[in-house]
């Protein structure tokens, strides 16, 4: 625990960006759910049995498995996480003159895209840009957009369709199996590649069970093996619905493809068979992917997120709705209407959370994907989000509860909060090491 008059002192020192804290002075940490949730009792087991061996471990085959059976995929590539896949994929289908498309690319998405020196393009729908706006399925990527995209750029030159699931930029909104089903068409019509980052699938595919017609009787491993179907590839962060601290694959149909990857994952990664990951991650993924299918987990894990959306709608605070799988998404720009956004309102209320109650967050707006014209003004994000990511497994109810009273704090407070101007920033993901100071 510590006083608000440590916290401001912490947060000076981070340079007022919550990544730069030390984790020992955060109270409450939803800054993100990638790798920070709590292993099971049958996953530590597992490890156990870890394989060490270089090359053709048992603990590779039993991964290599769970990945086969759940996608459906010949060709599984192990990486030691979904962004390491990304550099491997991207850097292969990518380069200058290349176009990738997606209902929203995240942020090492996009930068590992963009540094092969191709082009990111968001093709979302627009009931998805709407934050207050109730729609089922508001992740979905916009097809008659997809198909104008294509035509304008050429078939030739689109590195592929990347279909998020869920749309983490996005509010954490989950995507329909329609949507998914009219992009393998124009993908399959125009000849390009359509691959699911695939990091949520767990969850996207228990929202298509309570929401989308003919769904309701089919497993969530069902439903997500169809969407699996629908794609040629897949990338995964395992670190989400994988349920573990660390590992990724790359998934996909293409021998050729499959084999370039290799040749770039033993000279960045590791060998074929571990691919940066010990034994023991591999043995832990493998009984992650099986567990988190499991309808009461997902049942209380969806809960229990949307429980936190619901208190803070009924206080007042402005939410992405309806609220996502893995995180509460508070609408920045409307809570601080007096702050411009050029002054990141977004930051300011990751800063005011961390100042009052110790919890961790992070901005998903002009900070994280805002850009720069010729004249250097900014060309702000299309919504100001901060997301408040909730760990598996971590944290009780009387945790988010706490979380809840904090924002009654700073709702009493808001009208006194101030903005912040970047002060330092690198070309690349500024977000994770920008230095910002108090307007």
């Amino acid at each position: 625990m510590t006083s608000e008059s440590e916290r401001e002192l912490h947060l000076q020192r981070a340079h007022y960006n919550t990544f730069l804290l030390e984790s020992r002075h955060v109270i409450i940490d939803l800054l993100t759910d990638s790798g920070t949730s709590a292993m099971s009792s049958d996953q530590w087991s597992v490890m156990m049995k870890g394989d060490e061996s270089y090359a053709g471990a048992r603990s590779w085959q039993n991964m290599e498995k769970a990945v086969h059976d759940l996608t459906g995929y010949p060709y599984i590539i192990p990486t030691h996480q979904g962004r390491a896949a990304e550099s491997i994929l991207y850097s292969l289908l990518g380069g200058k003159d290349k176009v990738f498309i997606s209902n929203t690319h995240f942020d090492t998405t996009r930068a590992n895209i963009e540094y092969s020196g191709a082009r990111a393009i968001d093709c979302l729908i627009p009931e998805g840009k709407d934050p207050s706006r109730i729609y089922p399925f508001k992740g979905n990527l916009d097809v008659d957009q997809l198909e104008r995209l294509i035509r304008e750029h050429g078939a030739g030159n689109i590195g592929a369709v990347i279909l998020t699931v869920t749309n983490n930029s996005g509010g954490g909104q989950p995507v329909s199996m329609a949507n998914a089903r009219s992009i393998r068409e124009i993908c399959r019509q125009n000849k390009v590649m359509f691959l699911l980052d695939c990091c949520r699938i767990a969850e996207n595919s228990y929202f298509i069970a309570t929401r989308e017609e003919g769904y309701d009787k089919k497993s969530f491993r069902e439903i997500a093996q169809e969407m699996f179907s629908l794609a040629d590839g897949a990338i995964m962060s395992a670190k989400k619905d994988g349920l573990v601290n660390m590992g990724g694959f790359i998934a996909t149909k293409d021998k050729r493809i499959a084999e370039a990857c290799t040749n770039l994952l033993i000279i960045r990664e590791g060998f074929t068979t571990y691919g940066g990951l010990s034994g023991r991650d591999m043995e832990a993924i493998a009984q992650g992917l099986t567990e988190v299918f499991d309808k009461d987990y997902l049942h209380y894990r969806i809960r229990s997120t949307t429980y936190l959306g619901e208190k803070l709608t009924a206080m007042g605070v402005p939410i992405v709705k309806p609220v996502g799988g893995h995180a509460v998404y508070i609408d920045a720009k409307s809570f601080y209407r007096h702050i411009p956004v050029e002054q990141y309102p977004g930051q300011a209320l990751v800063c005011d959370l961390y100042l009052a109650g110790g919890i961790r967050s992070v901005e998903i707006g002009s900070v994280m994907f805002g850009k720069y014209d010729l004249e250097g003004k900014l060309i702000p994000a299309e919504m100001e989000l901060v997301r408040l990511a909730i760990p598996r497994r971590v944290y009780t109810q009387s945790h988010i509860d706490y979380v809840i009273e904090t924002f009654g704090f700073i709702k009493e407070m808001k009208a006194g909060s101030r903005g912040l101007k970047i002060v330092y920033e690198p070309p690349f993901l500024r977000h994770f090491t920008a230095h910002f100071e108090r307007i």
